[in-house]
């Protein structure tokens, strides 16, 4: 008896290797889903094919991104320290993915400073009252 009885199996274009998103419950985030993408300005009640859609690229860039923080805390148990550069590192060939990292980056110090010019003005004001 072969495979194709029991039914076809997921595989990633280009991997023998039956997908992640085969091996878990499906329909598990749904009601989320549905939440979310009302609020991001989808119908309250989406098709539920549409919801199924988003929460494979979900489920997969979930995975992918565990994969690669497991990658890099591989990486950083040589020097003992988790850093941002080690992220970095491996997106490196992923230009979409870096851009956006370096563009949070760059926004999350610049709010930091922002943050640290508004502690040093309200700490100004509260010494001259």
């Amino acid at each position: 008896m072969s495979n194709m009885a029991a039914g076809p199996s997921k595989v990633r274009p280009g991997s023998s290797q039956p997908s992640e998103s085969s091996k878990r419950k499906r329909g598990m985030f749904q009601k989320d889903l549905q939440h979310m993408m009302y609020g991001f300005g989808d119908d309250a009640n989406p098709l539920p094919e549409t919801v199924a859609l988003v929460e494979d690229i979900v489920v997969e860039y979930v995975t992918e991104m565990a994969s690669l923080v497991h990658k890099a805390q591989d990486i950083a148990s040589k020097r003992g320290k988790l850093l941002t550069e080690d992220f970095l590192f491996l997106i490196r060939k992923d230009l979409p993915k870096l851009n956006r990292c370096t563009e949070l980056l760059s926004m999350n110090e610049e709010l930091k400073q922002a943050r640290k010019a508004f502690e040093v003005d309200e700490e100004k004001l509260a010494s001259t009252d």
